[in-house]
């Protein structure tokens, strides 16, 4: 097979666009989305939520400032935040963040700028073993990009 200019311009572009077409590929979340409903017993995730748990998900949001500079995770919030907003029970979960656990460590990125989220969604109550951190929703495997 003969490597062309053309053939390499045409790599070139696909290998530029891979991150675009993987979260074109995942299901489209936004935080409006997440709950059904507020009852008594707290926060119904919604059934949008339900069905794509497992499923690779794109969300956007912003970086709330990480624990330590060498984490492997952070809080997605729907708005910017100056501090990260830690829970100590699943009673105190906000309705506007969601825990980000990188496939890969990655530079973090100002808690103003947005960013587009792609990672396999993970949705009911954890408790992180390594920080003690409690979460509600979670997207692991993830990865993401400035937009």
């Amino acid at each position: 097979m003969r490597f062309t200019r053309r053939s390499f311009l045409a790599a070139s572009a696909m290998l530029a666009a891979s991150p675009r077409l993987a979260s074109a590929a995942a299901a489209r979340l936004s935080f409006d989305e997440l709950y059904g409903s507020f009852s008594p017993l707290g926060l119904e995730f919604s059934d949008k939520v339900k069905d794509l748990t497992g499923k690779t998900v794109a969300i956007r949001g912003f970086m709330a400032p990480p624990l330590k500079a060498e984490a492997q995770f952070f809080v997605l919030s729907e708005i910017p935040m100056a501090l990260c907003p830690f829970c100590s029970t699943d009673a105190d979960w906000p309705d506007s963040i969601v825990v980000v656990y990188l496939d890969r460590k990655q530079t973090f990125t100002q808690p103003n700028q947005m960013i587009e989220v792609t990672g396999a969604l993970d949705r009911g109550s954890w408790i992180d073993p390594e920080t003690g951190f409690v979460s509600q929703l979670r997207l692991r495997q993830a990865r993401y990009r400035t937009v």
